[in-house]
């Protein structure tokens, strides 16, 4: 298992100047606002489930940045009607990246589905082009690599573990404050 903390980490090391980072709600938001605050990533700050519709949205409305949806498990649980639909409109430029720690980690831990459901197997039976299952950081990196050679979609399913670690701030910048540097980065003024 990885660390969330070191899998988003690992994804940054991929991630452009001009790429575009979606993120869902709660600690995987706090991290990469930790890590890396760029115009270019969208905290999705209370909307679970819905960064991969965001994610589609954004692809196809700017066809030539390459687009990152880094989601947890409970999120992408949430929002199954939204791969097939990602796989049917198939996004050449996203990367799709699923951390599953098997928990709900931001309301207490509460165990999620995907101790027993394989949620790479459901990104393959969804139609998305390329998946890989990984579960170190080595088998991150290759398909990082993978996905920054080959076009998408690209369904990256990450077992990471749950850490907690001190210090990490809520994303300090207003809903309306990351809506306009997003649209900014996203149009490129």
């Amino acid at each position: 298992m990885i660390e969330r903390y070191k899998a988003i980490e690992k994804v940054l090391e991929y991630v452009g100047d001009n790429d575009l980072v979606i993120s869902t709600t709660g600690m995987i938001s706090r991290e990469l606002f930790t890590i890396q605050d760029r115009p270019g990533n969208l905290y999705m700050i209370g909307s679970m489930g819905l960064a991969s519709s965001l994610g589609l949205g954004v692809c196809l409305m700017q066809p030539k940045k390459r687009v990152f949806v880094i989601e947890g498990d409970g999120s992408a649980l949430m929002s199954l009607g939204t791969l097939p639909l990602i796989a049917a409109e198939t996004p050449s430029n996203l990367t799709h990246v699923i951390l599953d720690n098997e928990a709900y980690e931001s309301t207490g831990g509460q165990p999620t589905i995907s101790s027993d459901i394989s949620i790479a197997a459901i990104g393959s039976a969804s139609g998305y082009r390329n998946v890989a299952s990984v579960k170190d950081t080595a088998g991150l990196d290759g398909a990082l690599r993978d996905a920054a050679a080959m076009d998408g979609p690209w369904f990256i399913v990450v077992k990471s573990s749950i850490v907690h670690r001190e210090g990490i701030p809520r994303v300090t910048h207003t809903p309306v404050e990351l809506r306009d540097r997003f649209k900014s980065q996203a149009s490129g003024h």
